[in-house]
């Protein structure tokens, strides 16, 4: 009986002697064939097929390997400048995807994540896991997890208590056992479900297209979400409740309407603010025409801030700890912009008004509220973000009231110590 032959080695023979149209072939392949076929390939038809790929494609390539097989897929590549565009662009992207996943705490550092394992394939031999381990322990004196894939699809691990006494020729494919899995961007109530179901042992993180991005021991992520993890988790988390596009009307409803109560108590502060200065404004009637606009920049500032900052919370690029340099980043640029928003206005209201001092009343205060955007703009959703709310639904109602406040404050005592 002929020997069983893989997909994958199959379509390996057919890119080698088929120099032709064997980049059309490639790109025809789904990723986990291309992943499969081209560790079959032969250095030289590997380096002519990478010479010719697109950046992006050699990125999904390479997200299909473990790091030590990248690191050599990489080296294949003729092109410093290029290996090391490839090099900076796949370590970003595994980071963002690795900080992502860890965003079940905001305490989860990246070491949390193991890249330690190798990716081999089904039909790899005993004696070829042995020297792939070998070289591995010599670069990271490491010994590594051993994963496993079919044809590109991940299958599973094996263990090294399987291997010790087996024959080298047998392959990885007889010792397979499964091992559990999840998405990094699965729901944090899955993710967090995994961990308690597991406990004690592994879980192998994959990304969308089900390549292997890291493995993650249960017990530490345990420990560090505490002995009571369901109890106060997502509320801690702060992202796990936030609300989603499809759902319910009530469950939207649920979500809005504590806050909205409370944005009704903070209008009623921005409201005494205001009546502070009820005779300032009995005699400058013009400072309430005036008004919406120190309160529409605030507000369209901050939210620029907030836009901002939410996006960077929700892929786990930053949190309270490491947040202080970019609320000093949105301050500074709050600054700038006011002084050139603030000699705009400040041009404009003297042409209308012919009253220079006004001018610089409003340019002042316009300076002064777009400062006061960037820093609440900044500092209220990583507040929000530390103490386990949903900034998209929460922080909007205190930075608008800290505009507000602070922007009729300063506009309008101004006014009182200039113009009166």
């Amino acid at each position: 009986m002929a020997p069983k032959i893989l997909p994958a080695v199959f379509i390996a023979k057919e890119l080698t002697y088929h120099p032709t149209d064997r980049l059309e072939r490639f790109r025809n392949l789904t990723l986990d064939e291309q992943a499969a076929s081209f560790e079959k390939l032969s250095p030289h038809v590997q380096q002519s097929i990478l010479e010719k790929l697109h950046t992006n494609e050699i990125l999904q390539l390479l997200d299909h390997f473990d790091l030590q097989k990248a690191e050599n897929v990489l080296a294949r590549i003729r092109s410093q400048r290029r290996r090391e565009k490839l090099a900076v662009r796949l370590k970003s992207e595994l980071k963002e995807k690795a900080e992502y996943f860890l965003r079940f705490h905001p305490k989860a550092e990246l070491h949390l994540l193991n890249f330690n394992y190798l990716l081999l394939s089904d039909d790899t031999s005993v004696g070829e896991t042995a020297d792939a381990i070998g070289e591995h322990y010599k670069e990271v004196k490491r010994l590594p997890e051993i994963l496993v894939h079919k044809d590109g699809k991940f299958v599973g691990e094996v263990l090294f208590s399987s291997l010790v006494r087996e024959n080298n020729s047998k392959k990885l494919g007889g010792f397979v056992v499964e091992v559990p899995s999840v998405y990094y961007q699965s729901d944090l109530k899955e993710i967090i479900a995994v961990f308690k179901s597991i406990k004690n042992g592994k879980v192998v993180v994959l990304d969308t297209d089900d390549s292997v991005v890291g493995v993650i021991y249960t017990e530490e992520a345990l420990e560090l979400l505490g002995k009571n993890p369901g109890a106060s988790l997502y509320n801690f988390a702060g992202v796990a409740d936030a609300e989603r596009a499809a759902d319910s009307v009530w469950s939207k409803v649920s979500h809005r309407y504590k806050w909205l109560i409370i944005n009704l108590a903070t209008g009623f502060l921005a409201a005494s603010v205001v009546s502070l200065f009820e005779n300032v404004l009995d005699k400058l009637v013009l400072l309430a025409i005036y008004m919406p606009i120190v309160a529409g920049m605030g507000g369209n500032a901050s939210a620029q801030s907030l836009a901002v900052m939410v996006r960077s919370i929700s892929v786990g690029e930053i949190e309270l700890k490491n947040g202080w340099s970019a609320i000093r980043n949105e301050v500074l640029a709050g600054l700038i912009n006011g002084l050139l928003i603030g000699i705009l206005v400040a041009v404009v209201a003297y042409l209308l008004n012919q009253d220079y001092l006004f001018g610089l009343v409003i340019g002042v205060a316009m300076v002064i509220n777009l400062v006061i955007a960037g820093f609440f703009g900044a500092l209220v959703p990583l507040l929000m973000k530390y103490y386990g709310k949903d900034p998209a639904t929460s922080a909007t109602i205190f930075i608008t009231t800290a505009t507000d406040v602070f922007g009729f404050l300063s506009f309008l005592g101004l006014a009182s110590i200039i113009l009166l």
